[in-house]
């Protein structure tokens, strides 16, 4: 019996992995979280498969799940959304499988900052404008931030942040980014990403507030902040140069 924790992605029933699907029709048993994971990812499982939302139950009752099946010997399949790496509560039900000595395996999942990407249309490395990426948080009633991982922290490197959980703290996103950033510096806001109704919200920082009161978002959504967002005079990388010799590049009469 193993216990398969699968990033069920974003949001779109499509984008599960094959091998996430594939592991969906092969266990008698689903846990997955019904108020953030698309119902019809379920869709994925076997007729007669045993599903159980976990949405309102405590950790103690999905241990006690997990325990039941390991004694039943039936694999479980469990759901999570986006992708297992982050943010996904995975760490604690892994520390309680090894205590009772229940194998687990990984499956990653499409995450949501690259579905909200897709949905803006925009790569969000740009060669000399931004090569990285911090993926953050505010601290929330589920956890706190680490005293060392803050806004500020993470806007002194010039970075694009992709914010997730923090709808609410918008005013505090723009105090705390504004002085680092400047008051012109593109924001984006993916409500959904993926789901069918999917709403982009696109603004600076000096303006996001306002337009957020205009077109309020509550849940659900990631807020992207850096210059990436609308870059268009940009030095094209050396990948595809003409003159650029790689090993896979037999250019060597150029």
């Amino acid at each position: 019996m193993t216990v398969h924790f699968i990033g069920a992605g974003p949001g779109a029933a499509d984008l599960i992995t094959v091998r996430g699907s594939r592991l969906l029709a092969s266990c008698p048993v689903c846990l997955h979280a019904g108020s953030i994971v698309a119902p019809e990812i379920l869709e994925h499982c076997a007729p007669g498969t045993r599903l159980v939302d976990t949405a309102p139950m405590s950790l103690d009752e999905i241990e006690a799940e997990y325990v039941a099946a390991h004694k039943a010997g039936h694999d479980v399949a469990r759901l999570h959304s986006g992708d297992l790496s982050v943010w996904s509560a995975v760490a604690e039900q892994i520390r309680r499988l090894r205590k009772h000595d229940i194998p687990y395996t990984l499956t990653p999942g499409v995450p949501s900052f690259a579905a909200a990407a897709a949905a803006l249309g925009r790569e969000l490395t740009i060669p000399e404008v931004a090569q990285s990426l911090v993926l953050t948080r505010v601290s929330g009633r589920a956890s706190r931030m680490p005293p060392g991982e803050t806004l500020a922290g993470f806007g002194r490197t010039g970075a694009t942040l992709a914010i997730h959980l923090a709808i609410h703290a918008i005013d505090r996103i723009v105090a705390e980014l504004t002085p680092l950033y400047g008051g012109d510096c593109p924001v984006a806001i993916v409500f959904r990403a993926s789901w069918p109704d999917e709403r982009v919200l696109k603004a600076t920082l000096a303006t996001i507030e306002a337009e957020l009161a205009a077109n309020p978002i509550e849940r659900t959504a990631l807020i992207f902040v850096g210059r990436s967002l609308a870059a268009e005079d940009f030095t094209e990388s050396s990948l595809y140069d003409a003159y650029y010799q790689r090993r896979f590049r037999g250019r060597d009469g150029l």
